[in-house]
């Protein structure tokens, strides 16, 4: 599936038919004009400061911003000199929030990110006693460059912190700061030397992002915008607290059974051996996907349907978001890898064989399988 389907439309005059009157007319009274308004114009705030150094990659940005106001994190991956790194940091230079960059390397320790405790003299009293050292985990934007070069226990560190939004040092709670978005960068090739991350530690993150090369236009603004006088200027534009608000804004976003039904269904078919699961989901997968996924399908379908101007979720939101939300949390066999299929061919797949109309979703007798375990 190409990351560009996931880019958001500029009209959703067919969405809207997918929501009933009732569900719509329900929203004036929780969710007004004036919330949708206040998330667009935050969302294009950020676009347009980030527009002054990052060129193209739009849907990439898309789910940035996306992940951003779901009070998810994010795994980019991409060859070197996409400008992964760049596209983080410009993100956090457009906020008003403390940002740290951690390099991630072999001999990287879990207290470098952590923090210690480390034994200082009181002058008053003359007793030693331990002092908690933050670490860069508690800072609000976090870029995780090159996750999978050290090794799994300094990886597990960021488990904890990423969701439960806290640390322990020396059996001692330590509770992060809100917000706080991890954004991991790792390189597909050259893995001599690399750690791939955990299975549960890929669960942590809402969307793994695939950053793919510029097309010809893009490349040539690229080369000339990088090679003349002068680097752009970037603004913050948005707080710490105005990022708290717009999440909360963002589940207040109504869903109908109909869309939630159909996030189950396109996650639940992804479980090998279970009950309505396709043919080619039992050849082609090994492990499928949590209920964390449906978690972060619905949640951000709501900030794709704000970003959107709508103030409720289509099944069009859901299929845009399943590749990113998916394709690090279904595992292909060797037989998949032998023929060539990747997860992302998995996912397109399963959406074009999923019913998306309410009628036909709940009617399919193979669906019927899923919707009674």
């Amino acid at each position: 599936m190409n990351d560009e389907a996931t880019g958001l439309p500029e009209s959703d005059d067919e969405a809207t038919s997918e929501v009933t009157d009732a569900a719509a007319q329900g929203v004036a009274s929780d969710l007004g004009a004036e919330s949708i308004d206040r998330l667009r114009s935050a969302y294009q705030k950020i676009r347009d400061q980030m527009a002054r150094v990052i060129v193209g990659q739009d849907a990439v940005l898309d789910q940035l911003m996306i992940a951003l106001f779901s009070r998810g994190h994010c795994i980019l991956e991409g060859v070197p000199g996409l400008a992964k790194t760049l596209m983080i940091s410009t993100l956090s230079r457009s906020l008003s929030m403390s940002f740290a960059r951690i390099q991630f390397t072999p001999d990287l320790m879990p207290s470098d990110i952590t923090g210690t405790d480390v034994l200082q003299e009181n002058r008053e009293t003359g007793e030693r006693e331990f002092r908690f050292i933050e670490g860069p985990l508690f800072h609000e934007v976090i870029l995780a460059d090159e996750i999978n070069r050290t090794p799994p226990k300094t990886q597990a560190a960021l488990l904890e912190a990423m969701q439960e939004r806290q640390v322990t040092v020396g059996g001692e709670r330590h509770v992060l700061s809100d917000p706080f978005f991890v954004l991991a960068t790792q390189n597909p090739i050259e893995q001599e030397g690399t750690y791939p991350l955990p299975e549960a530690q890929q669960d942590r993150f809402m969307f793994k992002v695939v950053v793919d090369y510029p097309n010809f236009q893009e490349e040539r603004q690229i080369a000339k915008q990088t090679t003349s006088g002068g680097e752009a200027e970037v603004e913050p534009v948005l707080s710490g607290q105005d990022i708290v608000e717009l999440q909360q804004i963002v589940r207040q976003v109504p869903v109908t059974d109909h869309v939630v039904d159909y996030a189950l269904a396109l996650v639940r078919q992804t479980r090998v051996d279970e009950p309505g699961c396709p043919d080619f989901i039992n050849n082609w997968l090994s492990w499928g996907a949590g209920p964390r996924a449906v978690q972060f399908l619905l949640l951000g379908g709501k900030a794709r349907a704000l970003i959107s101007g709508r103030a409720h979720v289509s099944t069009e939101d859901i299929q845009a978001l399943a590749a990113p939300v998916l394709r690090h949390r279904i595992v292909t066999n060797f037989a998949a890898e032998s023929e060539g299929v990747t997860p992302d061919t998995v996912i397109e797949k399963l959406i074009a064989e999923t019913p998306s109309k309410e009628g036909e979703l709940t009617s399919d007798p193979r669906l019927q399988k899923i919707f009674a375990a």
